[in-house]
């Protein structure tokens, strides 16, 4: 009897051993980047490593959402791609943990100052520039001029011809709010949102929507980031990126582990190994035109250069602050959404 006891408990804790060391090799990744470079990371680690991911597609905004709706219960282990700013508002507010990679020294200054401006709670993973683009096709047909600054997308002429996302949901429309602050001071800025307003036919969930709709002439002008309008072109649409004339903002993608990551270890093999030169260089397999962080990664000869751009001086900690983005999200929301177009 005594052994059949003992065996009994010896078979259990055989198998809740093997339960944890099966939770162990598991991964719970929120990916914000564009569907077909999420599954080349969740897939290619799972490969490399053997660590089973479960990964879910949202944007920025969505996935910032769900990570503060979890944090008394956090179900995601690590958040990768999707721009700073909401990354840096959950790092204010205590939604993602400290975490100091040792690939830190392979990477570029702005990734580093990202890390910095955080408490090292997230990472620079990418950059990019904030932008438009058209369908050319579909400009000859309406008989529209070409735009070429952020000021022509408000002419009359482009009534409905526009697609933004909408910034509560998408980092992409967050930094076109708060580049418009900073390009030309907060009442002009918003008195631009609001003429924009009216040339807008629809307002996307998604950053990248706009372009894709117009790549596929539903619709004729997107802003977006203007690796995501490179990408329509190298997919054969007729679409052309603009960087417009009067300068723009831009993004420094984003990595972070999230606070109570339920699969910490394996968390930090993927920061580590999102980090690599050989990693960050698959991103023009499934045409993803950013910048990589990795200084010895290479990149795309479509993808733009961003020496070549106007940027503007982004305030990356400012506009990333959990005060300032809702600030600047209720008052799109009572200033600019609730307009007649």
């Amino acid at each position: 009897m005594k052994k059949s006891i003992f065996g009994a408990s010896a078979f259990i804790a055989s198998m809740l051993a093997g339960m944890a060391a099966a939770s162990a090799d598991n991964l719970t990744l929120y990916c914000s980047a564009d569907e077909a470079w999420c599954q080349l990371m969740a897939r290619g680690f799972e490969e490399e490593t053997g660590i089973k991911v479960d990964m879910t597609r949202k944007s920025s905004g969505e996935t910032f959402a769900q990570v503060k709706a979890e944090a008394a219960n956090p179900k995601g282990d690590i958040w990768w791609g999707g721009t700073g700013d909401p990354h840096l508002q959950a790092a204010e507010e205590g939604l993602t943990q400290e975490y100091v990679s040792p690939m830190r020294d392979q990477l570029h200054d702005w990734a580093i100052r990202q890390a910095e401006a955080s408490g090292n709670k997230t990472i620079g993973i990418y950059s990019g520039a904030l932008g438009f683009g058209y369908n050319k096709d579909l400009l000859a047909k309406n008989n529209l001029p070409a735009p070429a600054c952020w000021k022509d997308l408000v002419k009359p002429e482009y009534k409905g011809q526009i697609q933004m996302a909408n910034p509560n949901s998408s980092g992409t429309a967050y930094t076109m709010l708060a580049t418009m602050v900073q390009l030309f001071g907060e009442e002009e800025g918003f008195q631009y949102m609001k003429d924009l307003h009216k040339n807008i036919n629809q307002y996307t969930k998604s950053g990248s929507a706009p372009i894709k709709a117009a790549g596929l002439g539903e619709n004729t002008i997107g802003i977006v980031f203007m690796h995501d309008s490179v990408a329509q072109t190298a997919s054969g649409f007729p679409v052309v990126t603009v960087a417009p004339c009067e300068g723009t903002g831009y993004e420094i993608g984003s990595m972070s582990i999230i606070e109570g990551a339920r699969n910490l270890d394996a968390a930090k093999k993927f920061y580590d190994w999102a980090l690599s030169a050989d990693v960050q260089s698959r991103a023009k397999d499934v045409k993803s035109f950013q910048v990589p962080s990795n200084k010895s990664a290479t990149q795309s000869e479509m993808a733009p250069d961003l020496s070549s751009i106007k940027l503007i001086e982004y305030d990356f900690k400012k506009y990333g602050s959990s005060d300032e983005r809702k600030r600047l999200l209720q008052k799109w929301d009572e200033e600019v959404s609730k307009l007649p177009q």
